[in-house]
C-alpha cells in the first residue's frame, strides 16, 4: 500500500517526474520553513479554539453572515497535524492518502465546512485580480477539494462551499514596535471534489508501476536542472 498526501497529489498534478522522484526515490529541493506563516495559522487556531469550546460563532462569521460554529471533534487535533492529518486507505486501490487541514466548522443541519489559513503581504489585497492572473489560487481550490474529499469519504457530510482565511500583512506601517498588524479577509469558494478520486487512484498507480514519467515543461525545478545542464561545463 502506497501512501501519500494532499500535497503529494499537487505534485502529481504539476509533474509527475517530481512526483516519482519524491516519493519513490525521497529526492526533493531543499525549502526553507515557513515559519512566520506557521505563528499565523497557530495564533488563527488558538482563536477558533476559544469559540469553539464554547460553541460559540466566531465573530468572523457574524461579519459574513457565516450560520456555523467552530466543529468540535475528538479527531480534530490528529486532523490539523503534519503526517498524520485526515485519511482514506483503500485496500482495493492499495493506497493511503491523507492530509491536514486547517479549521473544519458545522452548519445547524450537520454539514461540515472546511477552511484554510493562509498569509501573504500586498500592498492592496485583490483575491480576484489574484484569481484571474495567476495559477497558484487554483491549487487553494484544490486543496480545499481534496479535504471536503477526504472528510466524506470518512462518513461527513460536507458542504460545497469552502473558505481561505486570508490574513494579509501591513507593510506599509508608520511604527513597527514589535507589532505586526494584518487585514483580515475571508474567501469563499465553491468547491467541486469530483475530480479527486480519479487523481488519487492515478496518483497511487504511479507510484506502484516501474514508469518514469517525462518531466513537465512547466515544472520550475526541472527548467532549472535543463538549463543548469545547459551551461555546465563538459567533463570527460
Amino acid at each position: 500500500m502506497v501512501k501519500f498526501s494532499r500535497s503529494g497529489v499537487e505534485k502529481f498534478l504539476s509533474c509527475k517526474r517530481c512526483f516519482v522522484l519524491y516519493y519513490k526515490h525521497k529526492i526533493y529541493p531543499p525549502s526553507l520553513p515557513f515559519t512566520l506563516n506557521s505563528a499565523v495559522d497557530n495564533l488563527c487556531k488558538n482563536e477558533f479554539d476559544y469559540y469553539r469550546q464554547r460553541e460559540q460563532p466566531h465573530p468572523l462569521f457574524l461579519e459574513h453572515g457565516i450560520d456555523a460554529v467552530p466543529f468540535k471533534h475528538p479527531n480534530l487535533d490528529e486532523w490539523r497535524e503534519n503526517f498524520k492529518g485526515i485519511r482514506y486507505r483503500d485496500e482495493e486501490h492499495g493506497y493511503n492518502f491523507g492530509g491536514a487541514v486547517d479549521d473544519v466548522w458545522v452548519k445547524p443541519n450537520g454539514e461540515l465546512v472546511v477552511s484554510d489559513v493562509k498569509a501573504t503581504s500586498k500592498k492592496v489585497f485583490d483575491w480576484e485580480d489574484t484569481w484571474s492572473k495567476n495559477e497558484w489560487p487554483k491549487a487553494y481550490k484544490r486543496q480545499l477539494e481534496m479535504y471536503q474529499w477526504l472528510f466524506r469519504k470518512n462518513g461527513f457530510n460536507v458542504a460545497n462551499e469552502a473558505y481561505l482565511v486570508y490574513f494579509n500583512g501591513l507593510k506599509n506601517e508608520p511604527m513597527f514596535e514589535q507589532t505586526l498588524k494584518f487585514e483580515l479577509h475571508l474567501v469563499k469558494l465553491e468547491c467541486d471534489d469530483s475530480w479527486v478520486e480519479e487523481s488519487v487512484v492515478a496518483a497511487a498507480n504511479l507510484l506502484k508501476s516501474d514508469e518514469y514519467p517525462e518531466a513537465s515543461s512547466k515544472c520550475e525545478n526541472c527548467n532549472y536542472l535543463r538549463a543548469r545542464w545547459k551551461v555546465s561545463p563538459k567533463t570527460s
